[in-house]
């Protein structure tokens, strides 16, 4: 959409400088800006890209105003600034309630009329769709799923049997919410599947991404708080709860049974064990292998960085004997305690 920087000021609380007139249509990054764009610098080290910049207008900080020659829209925060102002510019395309030819609906489930079925969609007995729902082509809702109001399936989104999702949620193609999860008990040789009872629930304006699989609870409930977002290809096991306003990013995954508290961050390919408890406010860093409780905020890192493969190779050779190394260790240690001790008694 189109909107003068006057009027877009005004609706993001932030000061304008520069001509009120000018219009903005869409977001752009400085080095490929036009008049009709509007850009962010959000790290000085990039203030060059300032000089350059066809951008109808920038949103930046006050250190960097004066580097500027087009019209500003300050904010201490230009990152958020930006996203709110993306918002406003390209918003999502109103829901248009309706049934397509080639869904399939149960008699049995209740849709909102102002929510969209879309073609080959497939809704179970029991099903309720809330008002505005966008559910999109290819998606299969179990018998007895809920989803609140303005929530969307973009495509392809598998919502399996009991599974509720609340308002305002986002989930992108693939997404599979509420399969049974990965319980089973030994007999001898052989594995006895355990029954997952439970339901895998989702609070309001939760987000999940791509090919991104939440697991049922094996009794009770697998629970994504208020405001989660997930990214793609991450593993959420049985019984999980995830707690308000933390976000994971992609190719992590999380054992059954474990609690994650609120505004938590959890970095791309981390692996958490079962059963543990993590506390809020806090934060993995990449590739961190988490195998034990963590209650206390605070960021937290396990993961090796890459080096040379030469390199590697040798410290490998040399985590071999660590363990005889550490013993030896302990024992020149004892050997200098007593030594030490003679000496006093020498010396007395």
């Amino acid at each position: 959409m189109e909107i003068c920087l006057g009027e877009l000021s005004a609706r993001l609380g932030v000061t304008l400088i520069g001509d009120a007139t000018v219009s903005v249509s869409r977001v752009a990054q400085l080095t490929n800006a036009d008049a009709r764009s509007l850009a962010f610098l959000g790290d000085s080290k990039y203030r060059r890209h300032l000089e350059a910049t066809a951008a109808g207008a920038v949103i930046l900080s006050k250190a960097d105003a004066g580097a500027c020659h087009m019209p500003v829209l300050l904010s201490d925060n230009p990152y958020l600034t930006f996203a709110r102002a993306a918002r406003i510019l390209h918003p999502d395309s109103p829901v248009i309630g309706g049934r397509h030819p080639s869904a399939v609906i149960d008699p049995d489930a209740r849709v909102d009329p102002t929510a969209w079925i879309g073609p080959l969609v497939v809704l179970e007995a029991g099903v309720l769709i809330g008002p505005r729902v966008f559910v999109g082509p290819g998606c299969i809702l179990g018998e007895g799923v809920r989803i609140d109001e303005d929530s969307r399936l973009i495509a392809r989104v598998t919502l399996c049997a009991g599974t509720q999702v609340g308002k305002r949620a986002l989930l992108h193609p693939g997404a599979v919410i509420g399969r049974e999860g990965f319980g089973f008990a030994r007999d001898g040789e052989r594995w006895i599947r355990i029954p997952q009872v439970g339901r895998a629930v989702l609070g309001d304006d939760v987000e999940i991404g791509a090919n991104t699989a939440v697991d049922r609870g094996a009794i009770g409930d697998t629970v994504i708080g208020h405001g989660v977002k997930l990214d793609n290809l991450i593993q959420i096991g049985h019984n999980v709860e995830i707690g308000d306003n933390t976000a994971i990013a992609g190719n992590a995954g999380i054992s059954g049974s474990t609690r994650i508290g609120r505004n938590c961050t959890i970095a791309g390919a981390v692996g958490i064990a079962g059963h543990l408890s993590i506390g809020d406010d806090v934060h993995f860093t990449g590739m961190a292998m988490v195998t034990r409780s963590f209650p206390e905020p605070g960021s937290y890192s396990s993961g090796i960085p890459a080096m040379p493969s030469a390199e590697w190779r040798r410290n490998v050779a040399r985590f071999r004997h660590l363990d005889d190394l550490t013993r030896r260790l302990k024992h020149l240690e004892s050997l200098l305690e007593t030594m030490k001790e003679t000496t006093e008694r020498g010396n007395s």
